[in-house]
């Protein structure tokens, strides 16, 4: 998400270095740009008229420090400006009423709301520990209740059953006395979309919320829409009393003009995004720390919170308690690295959150990182003996030979796992037991393979 923008506006901030003072010219130049790489991103007209004038009048005559270059003090306006447009500070979710508590999520047809629901029934017992009940009111497309219900037993939270015939308004209120008679924290409702607004689906939106009183009526929009999502929200934002805004598929989203504008045009804030098609892929948004991924800065928080959620801790103690005894890392510690590398999920999203140099382009970065090789070199040491993943050195010619057979793959392949293994080796080796046992509580992996 937001690769090419990133890119464009660290370019801006490279042009200004080396210069004493920002004066109203180099200003103007390095804003005409930002406006550009703005518009190619497909942020709304408005929006970028409003950022461009700010960040015009702050930085014309802005003094630069010892510490500061022209350009840092121009990434610096950069970054507060990209935060107060993307929400300022962080929203989090208003639960606190007598349970349960009412999630309402609208938004067009294939915008993900269904899948949306499924994945914050998750992060709701997963992360605050609150039980969270879904039920469907999209009567016009039982598919998608029958979708629903698959997520829900996926992830052991409970459904209310619909049956043909009710109506949106009264399956809700079912589910919302299933709710209480059942000691539910939360309870998720998944309305119906159209590939259109319609005066009809507004009003039985208006229905449903006037019947519940949600107490967090979420509108769910898909980042690669651009601007048809801006306007989408626009129209929803006109006809309920929205709490907030969740964008999906911003894996997919290279240029992100819907969440640089979705907050302005409806002043609610992003709550959470879509990150991918896992049931677990649903990040909160924090507007401070996508201003610093937009422009390159990073996001190191969201990293260790991601880290910490996924990296099998009990592991990574092991193999620090191993090699603080002096014994080797053997070819089982590495497949649990290599298992724990493809558990992170997505390289790009992984690798935007990472401070890289300015030059180094996170999405062509994560190319190099070829998943289907990862799993590959599972399936060699899976094809070896505990033996052989004990003592590589035993691995001669015959063994190379039944192992690539096992894993359907080519001596070669087996060499170079080896080879990598032995250099994964030399490098523990070199960091020393102390920072290698930081290395792994911090849940850091190993380097992907070349």
């Amino acid at each position: 998400m937001f690769s090419g923008l990133s890119s464009r506006l660290r370019q801006v901030s490279g042009k200004l270095r080396g210069r004493g003072r920002l004066t109203e010219d180099n200003v103007k130049d390095a804003v005409r740009d930002v406006r550009m790489a703005l518009l190619e991103a497909d942020v709304a007209l408005p929006v970028v008229k409003s950022f461009v004038t700010r960040v015009q009048e702050r930085a014309v005559g802005a003094e630069v420090t010892r510490s500061l270059s022209p350009g840092q003090v121009f990434i610096k306006i950069l970054n507060q400006e990209l935060t107060q447009t993307l929400g300022g500070d962080m929203a989090a979710l208003e639960l606190r009423q007598q349970p349960p508590a009412i999630i309402l999520l609208a938004g067009l047809q294939g915008a993900g709301k269904t899948t949306t629901a499924a994945k914050l029934a998750a992060y709701l017992g997963g992360t605050l520990n609150k039980r969270a009940m879904l039920a469907s009111l999209d009567t016009r497309r039982p598919a998608a209740m029958l979708q629903l219900q698959q997520l829900a037993e996926r992830i052991d939270a409970p459904f209310v059953p619909f049956v043909q015939g009710d109506q949106p308004v009264d399956i809700a209120l079912a589910a919302l006395d299933a709710a209480r008679k059942g000691m539910i924290d939360v309870l998720i409702l998944d309305t119906a979309g159209r590939t259109q607004l319609e005066t009809d689906l507004l009003d039985e939106l208006r229905d449903i919320h006037a019947a519940t009183r949600p107490v967090e009526t979420l509108f769910v929009v898909d980042s690669m829409a651009g601007q048809d999502a801006v306007n989408a929200a626009q129209a929803f934002g006109e006809a309920l009393d929205l709490t907030g805004v969740i964008l999906t598929k911003t894996d997919g989203d290279a240029r992100g003009g819907a969440a640089l504008s979705v907050k302005t045009v409806t002043g609610k804030p992003i709550k959470f995004m879509g990150t991918g098609e896992d049931i677990d892929a649903l990040e909160v948004f924090h507007p401070e720390r996508m201003a610093g991924r937009i422009l390159g800065m990073g996001d190191v928080l969201g990293l260790v919170e991601e880290v910490e959620q996924k990296v099998d801790r009990e592991k990574a103690e092991k193999l620090a308690g191993k090699l603080r005894k002096g014994k080797g890392f053997d070819l089982s510690d590495m497949r649990d690295q290599l298992t724990q590398m493809l558990e992170m999920g997505d390289m790009q999203g992984v690798l935007e959150k990472l401070p890289l140099p300015g030059n180094v382009d996170a999405a062509a970065l994560a190319k190099g990182i070829d998943t289907r090789m990862l799993r590959r070199q599972i399936a060699i040491i899976n094809s070896m003996t505990p033996g052989e993943r004990r003592f590589p050195k035993i691995i001669n010619g015959s063994r190379k030979k039944r192992i690539a057979n096992g894993a359907g793959l080519q001596i070669q392949d087996v060499n170079r796992l080896i080879k990598q293994h032995t250099q994964m080796q030399k490098t523990m080796k070199k960091m020393g037991k102390g920072g290698m046992q930081k290395m792994l509580r911090g849940g850091g992996g190993l380097p992907p393979p070349r």
